[in-house]
């Protein structure tokens, strides 16, 4: 069966520790979901890129055809791996901005990988504190495990038990087995039962 992962990296900068972070997630989601038997295809969304058209689409209510591309890329998505760096002991308002102009439905029942990076390990509670609360207001199926990387998380690679490695395998394999056991995602196509003109002129 063929899947798809979205993956949203809301770093400020290229090269970032967040988009680190958000390829690191994404080859090892890759990984064990090709262990399951499945041919896996990853989109990359780079938010940055989007910036000005999120602030418009918030100004004028659409999204141009590029970000309406993005967010389709997303709601039909088997699987999503969000990635934010930390301002304030919170997700950065780059990141805020893409979750709050996404439709309201389309992370209903999406199975959904959280990660962060931040200057400090204090900063990890952002895992519990901010992203875990806003993904469960959107509905989406939050894996158990979130990831959080700190300066001091980018030295080793060591592989013992608590190490980013092996919280970034736990979290794959946890995202990998709930994107398993559903189905492909259903999206709704506004243009496949438009309302007639004359419905619309008589205000039906």
């Amino acid at each position: 069966m063929k899947r798809t992962l979205a993956v949203v990296s809301a770093g400020l900068r290229l090269p970032s520790s967040t988009r680190l972070l958000a390829d690191r997630l994404a080859d090892a989601a890759r990984h064990e979901l090709e262990q399951l038997g499945a041919q896996v295809d990853v989109g990359i969304i780079e938010v940055r890129d989007h910036a000005h058209d999120l602030v418009n689409h918030s100004l004028v209510g659409y999204p141009s055809p590029e970000l309406g591309s993005v967010f389709e890329t997303v709601a039909r998505a088997d699987g999503l791996i969000a990635v934010t760096p930390t301002f304030t002991a919170s997700y950065s308002w780059l990141f805020k901005a893409f979750f709050d102009n996404l439709d309201d439905t389309a992370l209903v029942d999406k199975p959904v990988l959280i990660a962060a990076t931040g200057g400090t390990g204090r900063h990890s509670l952002i895992l519990e504190h901010a992203l875990r609360p806003m993904f469960s207001y959107l509905r989406a199926a939050t894996v158990s495990t979130g990831v959080f990387a700190g300066p001091e998380d980018w030295g080793g690679g060591d592989p013992t038990q608590g190490s980013l490695a092996s919280r970034i395998a736990r979290a794959a394999r946890e995202l990998a087995g709930e994107v398993d056991r559903r189905d492909a995602p259903a999206v709704d196509d506004p243009y496949d039962d438009p309302t007639p003109f004359d419905r619309m002129l008589r205000g039906d």
